[in-house]
């Protein structure tokens, strides 16, 4: 079922005042704890890091993993000194048209009754098969052999292709979140590439192994009307849509929160399409006219004066979300703004205002550049005891790195570091684990 979203004028303009950040300039905490690095070649297997999730252990936080997407070099599963335990090859998915996958973004779904257990899950996107694709994680966790199995199901649905030839095309399955409500059901959202359309399904179980049913769609903004009597339509490469990609569901209220790259943030209700989204930010040159130069594949400017109608938080691409939660209602979402190298702090109560920004400083390791996908957990998580923050490298730098290779890595900061630096709220006891509550 496809529902058309039709945005009106003030919706699209509305945050303005809110998105204001408390200081123009980013606070800087440190890292000193990054992973191996990815190359992005035939030798290093095609390997791009993309997108991290953090599973937390329920009784020994020191076991807890975080499993990372390398794209068509698989998974990655790393413990918390971030050392490599487990390489997933992206293998064909379990269907008679079944190719080698290209896993994207990646989510945890906890406590999901399968074959007489109660096991937990790592959900993740296949870009090249259009469909999700499960496994379960080994309740060992750091301390197991193999941390991930994987239990997808056979014949899964795609996601927004019709059939293998429009799979092909390439406007396929892309970010990834789960939704836990308390009534024991678990739904994904996943995000389309090249376009603007979300997704939920609902995960489903049977002779042990996962899939998913009731597939609904929604159709996203792909133009905005601006003050000044205009139309923007974001720029982008002939026959590509302003995409969404990073997707994060505050599990107490239902509420979704998800990166369009070009756009910025919006707040989401669900289910989808029962009520209106709102655009909490967006990005710096929201609303400037470009034009695609075929030359130079790149969108330029139509009058480099023309003025932004955009926010100073973001610098597009708008990419990675997550949600630290904090005491009570209160918390916050962080996106990653890969324009320029910084992450975003918004409040998870209200009107979602703006709470700074910060960079991440590399302390025997290489700063962090580009983010992609990033993931936050509240929980304490081994030597993490205020919680912790993982993010995307690209590129990374630094001695004996080889630029031309394309490498990319994930580094792991401390969230009481990013709570003092911008006076936040910490809480260890809750968040997005239904084993708590």
């Amino acid at each position: 079922m496809l529902r058309l979203l039709v945005i009106s004028l003030t919706l699209a303009l509305a945050a303005a005042a809110a998105a204001a950040p408390v200081s123009p300039d980013p606070v800087e905490v440190t890292t000193d704890n990054e992973t191996p690095v990815l190359y992005d070649d035939d030798e290093g297997g095609n390997a791009s890091g993309d997108d991290p999730a953090i599973w937390v252990h329920p009784t020994d936080s020191s076991r807890s993993i975080v499993i990372a997407t390398a794209k068509e070099g698989g998974l990655r599963v790393y413990d918390l000194a971030s050392a490599e335990l487990q390489s997933i090859a992206a293998g064909p998915a379990p269907r008679a048209d079944g190719v080698d996958g290209r896993y994207n973004n990646v989510d945890i779904a906890y406590d999901i009754p399968l074959g007489g257990e109660v096991v937990d899950v790592a959900v993740v996107s296949d870009r090249f098969n259009d469909q999700l694709r499960f496994w379960v994680i080994d309740p060992l966790g750091a301390d197991a052999a193999t941390p991930l199995a994987e239990v997808t199901a056979p014949e899964q649905e795609f996601l927004f292709s019709e059939d293998r030839a429009e799979v092909d095309e390439e406007h396929t399955a892309y970010g990834v979140a789960v939704y836990q409500p308390r009534d024991g059901t678990t739904y994904a959202v996943v995000t389309q590439e090249g376009d603007t359309t979300i997704a939920t399904v609902r995960l489903v179980t049977a002779g042990g192994k996962i899939g998913y049913t009731d597939i609904t769609h929604l159709e996203m903004p792909g133009e905005f009307p601006l003050p000044d009597g205009t139309t923007w339509v974001p720029c982008e490469e002939p026959g590509i849509l302003p995409q969404l990609e990073g997707v994060a569901v505050d599990q107490r209220t239902g509420t979704l929160y998800a990166t369009q790259e070009d756009v910025g943030l919006w707040r989401i209700a669900l289910p989808l399409g029962s009520s209106e989204p709102r655009l909490v930010d967006k990005v710096a040159d929201f609303g400037v006219h470009d034009a695609w130069n075929e030359e130079t594949e790149e969108c330029e400017p139509i009058d480099p004066g023309a003025p932004s109608f955009g926010g100073p938080n973001l610098v597009a691409d708008a990419e990675g979300v997550d949600i630290y939660y904090g005491p009570g209602r209160t918390g916050y979402v962080l996106v990653s703004s890969q324009g320029d190298d910084r992450f975003a702090v918004y409040s998870l109560a209200g009107r979602n205002r703006s709470l700074g920004t910060f960079r991440v400083r590399g302390v025997g390791v290489d700063d962090v550049n580009g983010s992609d996908g990033l993931a936050v957990t509240n929980r304490r998580v081994g030597e993490y005891r205020k919680g912790l923050l993982v993010t995307h490298d690209e590129p990374e730098t630094g001695p004996g790195i080889d630029p031309d290779r394309d490498p990319t890595s994930f580094s792991y900061v401390h969230w009481g570091e990013i709570a003092r630096a911008l006076h936040l709220r910490v809480d260890t006891t809750r968040g997005n684990d239904p084993r708590l509550r």
